[in-house]
């Protein structure tokens, strides 16, 4: 604990309010707000590997290799946005804990605004440029036409995909973690029903292939958003824009500065990550397409020992940004303890499990009779537990990220995955082989969790963040001619 932690004055206390996760033992709060989280990356994650089991079962281990290479393009394609909305989803937390909703209302509509012209234009020049971006991937050309016509189908879903993806992100910062869940199950069961019809063909439907699957997601993941937006509006949630607040969907300058200012180096994060991926991809394909279609099976896998840090990280981001906007700073290093505690607890017991109960997993994947099968065993053998250590570094960069310190993280994950993990793999290749690739990932978390505790620990982030949200509170209320933190009258 920080001399700041242990110093600090919180404010005085208030009545609570929906969406105010401020109220009550941290620890219950986290969870309750949590889980919600949790299921809806369950369910996600269950989409994708139904998904993957119709497309290995259906079609083959080439269209398993060729989804693998898309999504990991669709990953680093979506990162601007992915920031943005990170961002706002830290301004309307601290405005939440301020009790400015207007203030969260009119961040929120800039998010959403500004983000969809973007996800337009990176939609239209990645539908223009889809052979390019496999050839720099080093698609296999066996799956490489697979590959071609399923990113084309979800280029043409990404701006609607990614404005759904940001109104759940904001959601959540108003303390909100229901409403997401519900529209993931809707997501989940269209999407997992249309899958092998329109692979398949059957009935009425045309058979499509590979590209079924794609338009099988976009069908979905349209529907789920227009059913989303309509249950804001009946339910009169505190995010929905009315009248006037309509033209907040306008990018407001002021907004805009602390949204780039803060979401630039939020979706550097996410395009360190995703390209990281892509050079491990890239790596993985030189040894062969049997071993794609392991490391494309083990990452099915990997998707779910990550969703407990995932889900806890995004809790305690979403708290931490409301507990810092309500002034009470002697509860963050509390939940900071929490977080890691409740996460290094919940991943290692999903880390557990599926290292126990693996073969048949991987089977659902690749059939009984594959040899990708026991590669794919011996990859989660080596890096699965991985996401234990990185876990706990997630828990620290996303309470500093709710604080508005978004570079530290940023050269946290840049160190950890190119100097680290790209050097241990050269510099051990020779006297490893295949496997430098699957023990660079623990030797990569280790080194993450170092330089974040660290930084948690030495670096005045607190006191930065207290002094621009003392100033705002105060130039609210100068504006409001009120009280700072007074809750407004429709909540």
């Amino acid at each position: 604990m920080s001399d700041f932690d242990a110093g600090a004055q919180d404010a005085p206390a208030r009545p609570a309010f929906r969406g105010d996760l401020t109220a009550g033992p941290i620890t219950r709060t986290l969870l309750l707000f949590s889980v919600p989280t949790l299921l809806a990356n369950v369910l996600q994650s269950l989409n994708g590997t139904i998904n993957s089991i119709w497309v290995g079962r259906l079609i083959g281990e080439e269209a398993l290799a060729a989804t693998a290479n898309a999504n990991i393009i669709m990953f680093l394609l979506s990162a601007a946005a992915f920031g943005l909305g990170m961002a706002g989803t830290v301004k309307i937390g601290q405005r939440f804990g301020m009790r400015n909703i207007d203030g969260a209302r009119r961040t929120f509509g800039t998010v959403v605004g500004f983000s969809f012209l973007v996800m337009t234009a990176i939609a239209v020049l990645g539908f223009l440029f889809t052979a390019s971006l496999l050839d720099l991937l080093g698609t296999p050309g066996v799956a490489r036409q697979m590959a071609f016509d399923y990113l084309r189908m979800l280029f043409v879903s990404m701006p609607v995909v990614m404005a759904s993806i940001i109104l759940q992100m904001g959601l959540r910062g108003s303390g909100d973690a229901k409403t997401p869940l519900i529209f993931m199950g809707l997501t989940v069961v269209l999407d997992i029903a249309l899958n092998p019809l329109l692979i398949t063909g059957w009935g009425p439907f045309p058979q499509l292939g590979i590209t079924g699957s794609a338009l099988a997601m976009v069908i979905a993941s349209v529907t789920s958003f227009g059913a989303m937006v309509v249950y804001v509006y009946l339910r009169d949630l505190p995010l929905r824009l009315r009248g006037k607040e309509l033209s907040y969907l306008r990018p407001d300058p002021a907004e805009m500065s602390y949204i780039l200012a803060k979401g630039v180096p939020m979706g550097a994060q996410m395009l360190i990550m995703s390209a990281s991926g892509i050079i491990v991809v890239g790596l993985v394909n030189q040894e062969g397409l049997m071993m794609t279609a392991a490391y494309g099976a083990a990452m099915q896998l990997f998707t779910y020992i990550q969703m407990p840090s995932m889900a806890i990280g995004g809790a305690v981001s979403a708290m931490a940004a409301q507990y810092i906007g309500a002034g009470k700073w002697g509860g963050i290093a509390r939940l900071t303890r929490a977080g890691m505690w409740v996460q290094f607890a919940m991943t290692g017991l999903v880390t557990a499990l599926l290292l126990a109960f693996d073969r048949p997993a991987l089977v659902l994947f690749l059939g009984p009779d594959s040899p990708a099968v026991d590669m794919a065993r011996h990859i989660q053998f080596l890096a699965s537990w991985n996401f234990i250590i990185f876990g706990v570094t997630m828990i620290l960069t996303s309470v500093m990220r709710a604080a508005g310190a978004v570079w530290v993280p940023l050269a946290i994950l840049a160190v950890s995955l190119y100097p680290v993990r790209l050097g241990f793999y050269y510099l051990t290749y020779d006297a490893l082989g295949s496997d430098a690739i699957w023990w660079s990932f623990p030797v990569s978390a280790f080194s993450a969790l170092l330089l974040a505790w660290w930084a948690y620990a030495k670096l005045p982030w607190r006191e930065r963040a207290h002094a621009e949200t003392a100033a705002e509170a105060q130039e609210q209320a100068h504006a409001d001619g009120q009280p700072a933190g007074r809750m407004v009258p429709d909540l």
